[in-house]
């Protein structure tokens, strides 16, 4: 056995086990009938000659675990790292023993983690990137209008009617109606929306194609013929570089292009600064934690995938997303998503390790002013009051984390 995995039994006896086996009674009674007596109202005498007292012992054991290992944990002055395992190895009317396989964290030892020779990568920001930003929010805020008098162009949506004929028959799922199609978007087999280059709004075209030889198997290779209409043509304005236009992207200070470079220039720098700083202390870990001396026990691997599975499963959930929908569109299981996210889970367990040795090694401390300092800019950033914020987070929790930072900076030095 793991030097940080103890085995520690106690037992439940008396006035507490007593207890435990009247909320067993009090609970199983409710729902049960007997000849004689209404549902929920058989007396306690009764219930024992009839059932036994012996069908509470479980439900009685379930009722006194969570105080039992809390008193496991309190007096043998232990810090469990991950859920218990029990066994229940004695149980009677008189009390019950349990044994908990208790994990404590293990043994960590620190290897060079000062002076790794990695360097934060310089950033900057060129004309082209400037440009390129300024052309995407363009695109993002363009107006969408009905050409009635132009023709289909790379970029403009038609709006089509088609109908696929392959072998002389109609082809299955090969037609539509009224169907916008974005013309260099590529949604369609190759060839199709290059013929509907210069068609006009009401024209009509047969357009042959043949199917590409790595298509589905019942289609590769074939011709196809598509009977198509174009119905309406929209194209893209795009806004001009105008106060208006500064005014939508929220730029109410903006007055002319060369501000707007200016100010874009500044969010890209910052963008580029923040991967640089993120690859950076990744990279130092990285380096840190393959010199660092620990073995974690399976079972802490196992608490920590559950929650990058957790945090994954939240992800999920504000894209609008459910889990079946994912492991459908993914062509996976939960048990594979949780074979995938161990390797992310042994390093946030490294990483922490790591932390948390330099902290003890460095004494890094936290004045209370610090606390308070946080306390404060955080409620601010949650827009609640800090009675409120440290109803739902512990001091302890952002000393923690403070600490945390410390350690990071003394690794960045």
């Amino acid at each position: 056995m793991k030097k940080n995995v103890k085995e520690i039994e106690i037992s439940i006896k008396g006035k507490e086990w007593e207890e435990a086996l009247d909320k067993a009674f009090e609970a199983k009674k409710k729902d049960l009938k007997l000849d004689g007596f209404r549902k929920g109202e058989v007396p306690k005498d009764v219930y024992f000659k009839k059932v036994g007292i012996e069908s509470l012992y479980m439900d009685a054991v379930d009722l006194s675990l969570d105080n039992a290992y809390q008193k496991v944990v309190a007096e043998n002055d232990i810090n469990p790292v991950c859920q218990p395992t029990v066994d229940v190895t004695h149980v009677c009317e008189k009390d019950a023993t349990f044994k908990f396989t208790v994990i404590e964290k293990p043994e960590v030892r620190l290897g060079k983690y000062k002076g790794l020779g990695i360097k934060k990568d310089d950033v900057k920001v060129s004309k082209e990137e400037i440009d390129a930003e300024i052309n995407r929010l363009k695109d993002q805020y363009a107006d969408v209008i009905e050409d009635t008098d132009g023709t289909v162009e790379n970029g403009s949506t038609a709006v089509i009617n088609f109908e696929g004929i392959v072998d002389g028959k109609k082809l299955d799922g090969g037609s539509g109606e009224a169907y916008p199609l974005v013309i260099g978007s590529n949604s369609f087999i190759p060839g199709f929306e290059e013929a509907l280059i210069g068609m006009k709004t009401g024209e009509e075209k047969v357009i042959k194609l043949k199917f590409p030889e790595e298509y589905v198997d019942d289609l590769k290779g074939k011709d196809v013929e598509f009977t198509v209409k174009v119905e309406n043509i929209k194209k893209r304005v795009l806004p001009e570089l105008n106060k208006d236009f500064y005014k939508d992207l929220g730029y109410d200070d903006v007055t002319s292009e060369n501000e707007l470079e200016s100010k874009i220039s500044k969010h890209l720098l910052e963008h580029k600064e923040a991967d640089a700083e993120n690859s950076y202390i990744d990279q130092l870990l990285k380096k840190a934690t393959d010199n660092l001396e620990v073995e974690i026990n399976p079972e802490i691997i196992a608490g920590e995938v559950e929650r990058v599975f957790g945090q994954f499963t939240q992800q999920l959930q504000m894209q609008g997303m459910t889990l079946e929908q994912y492991f459908e569109l993914a062509k996976t299981n939960k048990e594979s998503t949780l074979k995938m996210m161990e390797p992310d889970a042994i390093n946030r367990i490294k990483s922490r390790y790591l932390l948390e040795e330099i902290v003890e090694k460095e004494k890094v401390a936290i004045e209370e002013s610090e606390v308070t300092k946080e306390i404060t800019k955080l409620a601010e950033m949650y827009q609640t009051t800090e009675e409120e914020f440290l109803k739902k987070f512990d001091k302890e929790m952002i000393e923690y984390d403070l600490k945390m930072r410390k350690a990071l900076e003394i690794l960045k030095s």
